[in-house]
């Protein structure tokens, strides 16, 4: 059987098609530019995701601790920048509580695992394969940093790249040192 179908139709079709995804959800859980990012001074949104070693993380098993939650991918050149200092930073302060999840934005484990084992980080790596954890934190564009202090309250918000162990250090002590209120730190980008 030989079916025809005309432009207009196939159109027709297409633009429905659209908006039964977009109305349904399915667009803004995958593609969607995400959520407001979290407040400063308000709670982290809770997640889990499964790390290289196919094990459930949550946040929540963080609390205590100050976390340093940066989002990013490897095709992304100012998020593999600044990896180097967030392992410097890990390595010097994890003793003290201090803790980088860095959570892959879409991309396959074996490509994630490869560029973390080539480059030699040692902190936890979550995998966001539905972007559902990025889209919590307001992420658009590659590299975001969230800074949460040991109650799990979000303390800084720094998206664009640029993270340093100076940043990071002082971001670390004034939380350490409980001198943070629910304002912002000065700014990185």
């Amino acid at each position: 059987m030989n079916v025809k179908v005309r432009p207009a139709t196939l159109l027709l079709f297409l633009t429905c098609l659209a908006i039964w995804l977009l109305a349904g959800g399915v667009y803004d859980s995958v593609f969607g530019m995400g959520a407001r990012p979290p407040v400063v001074g308000t709670e982290a949104p809770e997640f889990q995701l499964m790390d290289l070693n196919s094990q459930v993380q949550s946040l929540k098993q963080y609390r205590g601790n100050i976390v340093l939650l940066n989002f990013w991918a490897t095709w992304c050149k100012p998020c593999t920048t600044e990896m180097p200092a967030m392992q410097a930073a890990y390595d010097r302060m994890r003793d003290q509580g201090f803790v980088v999840l860095a959570v892959n934005e879409l991309e396959d484990i074996e490509k994630v695992t490869a560029h973390i084992q080539s480059h030699h980080h040692t902190f936890p790596v979550l995998l966001d394969t539905d972007n559902r954890v990025a889209n919590m934190y307001g992420v658009y564009g590659l590299p975001v940093s969230v800074f949460i202090d040991r109650k799990g309250v979000v303390r800084e918000y720094v998206k664009g790249g640029g993270l340093t162990e100076e940043i990071i250090d002082r971001v670390v002590t004034e939380l350490q040192t409980h001198s943070l209120t629910t304002r912002p730190l000065d700014r990185v980008s």
